[in-house]
């Protein structure tokens, strides 16, 4: 008997806030291990595909008229592509394992420091298109559902519809011709001024454009999201009894109907951010921006298979943790949700 009361007396001293991290590491853990046979099916797939595609490395050995056959076959043998399939994946698969990504069959260099300085300037434009997404979308799609069938819900409507229907490219061209032809108050493209000094202010007048651009392809989904979620909260009964409370209609709508709205939000941008991260070769190849997808599209080109895997378990890995990351950030929304 005091046995089982110096337990429930253990049992009462722990906080809650332990007992709930060790529920969240635990939930971590087992992610973490669900993530891996996921994680080799995608490189096994991605591997296939490039080995399958028409076209090799050695293609741009055998198009050279100075190079003989017998230097083709060491360049083969060099590279391992001599061996099967198997035998190759399997050998880069050690190599990574140890940290080693292989070497690029177009630059003869590391594959991972490559990635890693193209990785900086992808994320840096991938979490400024996000910021500016919201920026825009937030507001649009609040004011959309305090509004309904109202003047702003049209504006927001329209906007909505012009921002998912416009294609990337098309708006990289016309900013580039209105910002930077025209008036002439934007730089073209790259990362930095030629010539000149890395000041942050350049950064950012380099940013504008294609955070912009690649932000737009989010807003109209996320005006939607944040406006028929919403609407749906709104008509919750405790929405009704904050109104009766007397509280102000901005506390009503920040404190409890947005915060319990965020749930499908944060589950769009937790699915969308890894795929602009994957997805804005468009964008970083029309502004000369030095990232993933600018090297990714030089890779393909070259058929350098090492860079491509390089990118693509980068890219991998960005859907893992930011789909994780998404799961964890609901019990802050909502701490209802438990992780046991």
């Amino acid at each position: 008997m005091l046995r089982n009361i110096d337990k429930m007396y253990e049992a009462y001293k722990t906080p809650n806030f332990s007992i709930r991290w060790c529920n969240v590491k635990r939930y971590v853990l087992k992610r973490i291990l669900i993530a891996i046979p996921t994680f080799i099916g995608i490189t096994i797939l991605v591997f296939g595909l490039c080995y399958t595609a028409s076209g090799s490395p050695l293609e741009l050995l055998l198009n050279n008229q100075n190079i003989s056959e017998a230097e083709v076959l060491r360049q083969a043998e060099k590279l391992g592509l001599n061996q099967p399939v198997y035998m190759q994946y399997l050998l880069w698969m050690k190599n990574f394992l140890s940290g080693n990504l292989g070497i690029s069959y177009r630059t003869s260099g590391e594959v991972l420091p490559m990635i890693m300085n193209a990785l900086w300037p992808t994320v840096l434009l991938t979490l400024s298109a996000v910021l500016v997404a919201c920026i825009i979308s937030f507001p649009l799609g609040i004011q959309s559902a305090c509004h309904q069938n109202g003047a702003w819900d049209n504006v927001s409507s329209v906007f909505s519809f012009l921002s998912t229907s416009t294609p990337s490219f098309f708006l990289a061209l016309v900013f580039l011709y209105l910002f930077s032809v025209q008036l002439g108050i934007l730089p073209i493209g790259g990362m930095y001024d030629t010539g000149k000094s890395t000041s942050i202010l350049s950064l950012l007048r380099h940013l504008i454009m294609p955070a912009t651009v690649l932000g737009s392809t989010m807003v109209g989904s996320l005006i939607q999201y944040t406006r028929s979620s919403m609407l749906e909260v709104m008509r919750e009964d405790y929405v009704r009894t904050a109104y009766s409370k007397g509280l102000r209609n901005r506390v009503v709508i920040f404190k409890h109907v947005l915060r319990n709205s965020l749930i499908p939000v944060a589950t769009y941008l937790g699915m969308e951010i890894p795929m602009l991260i994957g997805g804005a070769v468009v964008t970083e190849q029309v502004f000369s921006w030095p990232g993933l997808g600018n090297l990714m599209l030089k890779s393909i080109s070259a058929r350098d298979y090492p860079v491509i895997m390089g990118v693509t378990i980068v890219t991998a890995i960005a859907v893992l943790v930011f789909n994780l990351l998404t799961d964890l950030f609901y019990g802050v929304l909502d701490p209802r949700i438990r992780y046991n």
